[in-house]
């Protein structure tokens, strides 16, 4: 099977030559997003260091190469939950996605559709999911912080699975604000509100600005619908409306939302393997391996480090996430274990840098990296990454 074809959806060829990786795009899109856009999506809290952590961790994952296997065509194809997919990765939800790029969460929901990979939604994106219109297609995840009152909880799932999202993915790592410095320092409020000094960094940036002029100033939509946000005036940057309406999750919430859904549920953010033992006996259909990607807590250890734990406490399927930078990055958290990749950032750096065609390159970047890094590794299939780990 050539997984490359689903991959190559409206990419001009010379955005290859010009923005051959992840850095390119970052540098990119630095330049055409405000500065306090940019501290929102690329900071973490405290000293940053689980950053750090996360790439050391990775770059220290070795993969045998290998000699004399003539042509290599890589299948990149598997299955996830019941569903098929071409590759094993897809877009994770991200907070305020509206706000880096304008309509953000149409361009990344209408780019999984078209290349059968899952689009996550957050509960507090800037668009509901109503508002897609069906755009994510059968490629609907749904992730969410879950609210304390039973009404609003049962709501939201409600809108969630009538307006096409299938797969439920419940937050765990979140029980209370994080504070990212950078951010703060930044000076982005919630709501966001364009004072005179943001206003000056908007200024350099048209490109973003008239698209926000026309779309509308971000806000968290769907946490609107349930709060009266006039009533609380603004809140720290590093919280929001949503804090003021949920709870921090137990076992308890976790068995009341596998009693109310009726599709796959996912836990996102489980670093402990009791976690993921219990989930199992909970009756949960995958777990999420994630620290965050640093903007939780500054001292939890690297996804991939704990990975391999996990994957010997339970039958469950995993997923990873926090630090992948490309192709090769994919494949090593597949070779220790994960079933599946999901990445937040990267895709917005993607918009951020080239707009609307932004997330197409960047998959296709994914694919030639992955193929590529497979050939020299001697692996056909995903299922032979594992024998190619150096011990």
């Amino acid at each position: 099977m050539d997984t490359a074809r689903p991959a190559v959806l409206f990419v001009a060829m010379d955005l290859h030559s010009r923005y051959p990786g992840l850095r390119d795009l970052k540098s990119r899109a630095r330049r055409r997003i405000p500065h306090f856009v940019w501290e929102y999506l690329d900071s973490a809290t405290g000293t940053e260091s689980v950053l750090t952590r996360n790439r050391t961790a990775l770059d220290a994952v070795l993969l045998r190469p290998a000699a004399l296997k003539g042509e290599i065509r890589p299948d990149l194809s598997t299955t996830f939950l019941g569903c098929d997919y071409p590759a094993p990765f897809g877009i994770a939800p991200l907070g305020m996605s509206g706000l880096i790029w304008p309509e953000a969460e149409r361009h990344l929901a209408t780019h999984a559709a078209r290349a059968g990979i899952p689009y996550g939604l957050s509960t507090v994106a800037t668009r509901t999911p109503e508002d897609l219109g069906g755009a994510q297609g059968d490629q609907g995840w749904f992730q969410m912080y879950p609210p304390r009152d039973p009404g609003i909880r049962d709501d939201m799932l409600a809108r969630a699975k009538g307006a096409g999202f299938h797969t439920l993915v419940l937050t765990v790592d979140v029980p209370a604000p994080s504070r990212r410095e950078r951010q703060t320092r930044g000076g982005l409020v919630q709501p966001p509100r364009l004072t005179p000094r943001l206003l000056a960094q908007v200024a350099i940036c048209p490109v973003w600005g008239l698209g926000t002029l026309r779309t509308g100033m971000p806000r968290m939509r769907l946490m609107d619908s349930y709060a009266d946000q006039k009533a609380t005036g603004p809140l720290p940057s590093t919280a929001h409306v949503g804090y003021l309406l949920r709870a921090a999750p137990d076992w308890d919430y976790v068995a009341t939302l596998r009693a109310a859904w009726d599709g796959p549920l996912i836990l996102k953010g489980v670093l402990e393997p009791e976690v993921a033992t219990r989930a199992e006996a909970e009756g949960v259909d995958a777990i999420w391996v994630s620290n965050h990607a640093g903007r939780q807590f500054d001292g939890a250890p690297a996804s991939i480090t704990v990975l391999p734990d996990i994957k010997a406490a339970t039958d469950l399927p995993l997923i990873m996430d926090s630090g992948i930078e490309g192709g090769l990055d994919i494949l090593r958290a597949l070779a220790l274990g994960a079933d599946f990749v999901m990445m937040g950032r990267p895709w917005h750096y993607a918009l951020g840098a080239l707009g609307a065609a932004g997330p197409a390159h960047w998959h296709d970047v994914l694919i030639k990296d992955m193929a590529s890094n497979m050939a020299q590794i001697g692996a056909r299939t995903l299922a032979e990454l594992p024998g190619r780990l150096i011990a």
